[in-house]
């Protein structure tokens, strides 16, 4: 059996390169959640995309994506699980919120 020669070379860097910022390939915006007075019920959920969190916002990271709740909604998603789910009808956002006393027959509002 013969032995192995490893070889390594070493290059001189010229400090004159300079890197070049690129931008990025994904820009990642944020979800906000909060409720609303709406429906038959009470109280609705409501989503929308954010780029950056106001003072009373209260942001959740879990996972690698981030999550702002407004102030008036904090307490009624205590404890609330939040999934995705997608069928041959519909692909929606589904809360399971274990504060909620009761919710109107189409599903749309609640109340806790």
């Amino acid at each position: 059996m013969s032995g192995s020669i490893l070889r390594a070379s070493i290059r001189a860097v010229s400090a004159r390169r300079r890197l070049v910022p690129t931008r990025a390939a994904l820009t990642l915006i944020g979800l906000k959640i909060g409720v609303r007075t709406r429906g038959c019920n009470g109280l609705s959920y409501t989503l929308e995309y954010t780029k950056e969190k106001r003072e009373s916002d209260e942001e959740v990271i879990q996972d690698g994506v981030r999550i702002f709740i407004e102030k008036k909604a904090q307490l009624t998603l205590l404890g609330t699980e939040m999934d995705y789910t997608e069928d041959k009808l519909a692909s929606e956002f589904v809360f399971h919120n274990p504060n909620i006393k009761g919710t109107c027959g189409c599903g749309e509002s609640f109340h806790v």
